[in-house]
């Protein structure tokens, strides 16, 4: 294998992604000056499943755990998540209806401009205002401009997090921290209301495969949950809902062969100012001058085991979608993609990071492609 032979899957962003996948639905429920790449038909209700870690290739491997999203998936195709492949990011392109070089969300860590610090999306730093750090518009606050009731339903626990107000502030925030409880507020939610938009968020079966990787049982019969809530949530809508499914990223195993440990290989770090991203979609910043040869450095080591290019490369190649000026800086000076089912992790500066079995991030097929799945209730 080879980064000559072996071509990264780039995010569709104009044309078959989750950022228009929010445009889209905008445009079907009503809302003006939104692109609708995808021809979604014209809607009074739209609910929006987000399953988080649910990879296109992932749920085809599993027909007999996920009968009835598979049924949906045989006449549908698959989205592209965005780079990274990762929830922070994924959250904000779909909030936003925006490539990452737009809403500038460009990771999981990612270095604050003028500092020595990474923010961490999932762990807010509290110094770092989100509506600052993601300023323009969110799908929902165009969607209330447009006479659209818009509701979030996920755990109460991410109702008033960094994340949550970056990336999709707007809306209305439902907690649901149970099953039924996400079907049940939906469905109240949806009856009441037209035209309207609902988000039902469900991150259990990410959580099961970064804990026990994605091929194994835990995670099949995790599937089977999630392929019930689809089922439930469609009968419990109301009449004419149209029911979309979707993900934020897919998910890959990594052996303990296959991980390149940085604090075990000192000639990695050598001029790096700080190491960000994820295993499998680094950011690495450099300290003044260092850029060429930590790029060297590290397309030297890693090999053809990731797709490693400079900053300037990878926005050139529409990795990041157009990146607006504001937003370059957070991007690293070298970005470090891996091309198969290995991960670049950091036992001692990321030892929880490290430890997972199911990663994501990258610029494969296996972390990139989310379904589209559709289904009008009746």
């Amino acid at each position: 294998m080879t980064t000559e032979t072996l071509e990264p899957t780039l995010p569709r962003y104009g044309e078959s992604s989750l950022a228009a996948l929010a445009t889209s639905i905008l445009d079907s429920l009503g809302a003006p000056d939104e692109p609708n790449p995808l021809q979604l038909p014209p809607a009074e209700r739209v609910c929006l499943l987000l399953i988080d870690g649910l990879g296109w290739e992932l749920l085809r491997a599993h027909p007999a755990a996920a009968p009835f999203l598979s049924e949906l998936a045989m006449t549908a195709a698959p989205l592209t998540a965005g780079f990274p492949a990762t929830t922070a990011t994924s959250l904000a392109t779909l909030g936003t209806g925006r490539p990452p070089g737009q809403h500038g969300m460009l990771g999981y860590q990612v270095a604050v401009p003028d500092s020595d610090k990474l923010l961490n999306a999932l762990r807010w730093d509290s110094s770092v205002d989100p509506r600052q750090w993601q300023p323009g518009s969110t799908m929902f606050e165009r969607a209330a401009s447009a006479g659209i009731t818009a509701f979030r339903i996920a755990p109460g626990a991410f109702m008033n997090s960094g994340l949550s107000t970056a990336a999709m502030r707007g809306a209305e925030y439902l907690a649901a921290d149970t099953l039924g409880a996400l079907v049940w507020q939906a469905a109240v939610a949806l009856a009441g209301w037209a035209p309207a938009l609902a988000t039902v968020y469900y991150g259990d079966l990410d959580f099961t495969g970064h804990a026990h990787g994605c091929t194994s049982d835990a995670w099949i019969y995790q599937l089977a949950h999630v392929d019930k809530l689809a089922e439930q949530l469609a009968g419990a809508l109301p009449h004419g809902t149209v029911l979309y499914v979707t993900a934020d990223h897919g998910m890959v195993d990594v052996p303990p062969a296959d991980r390149i440990d940085v604090d075990a290989r000192p000639e990695l770090l050598d001029g790096v100012r700080l190491l960000g991203g994820e295993p499998r979609a680094r950011h690495v910043y450099c300290q003044p001058g260092a850029a060429d040869d930590v790029l060297a450095t590290w397309s030297k080591v890693l090999g053809d085991r990731a797709w490693v290019v400079s900053r300037e490369q990878a926005i050139a190649d529409g990795w990041f979608g157009p990146v607006q000026d504001r937003f370059a800086d957070r991007v690293g000076d070298v970005i470090a993609a891996p091309c198969g089912p290995s991960a670049i992790i950091a036992t001692k500066a990321e030892p929880r990071e490290s430890a997972l079995v199911g990663m994501h991030g990258s610029l494969t097929s296996a972390d990139q492609l989310v379904p589209l799945l559709m289904l009008i209730t009746g």
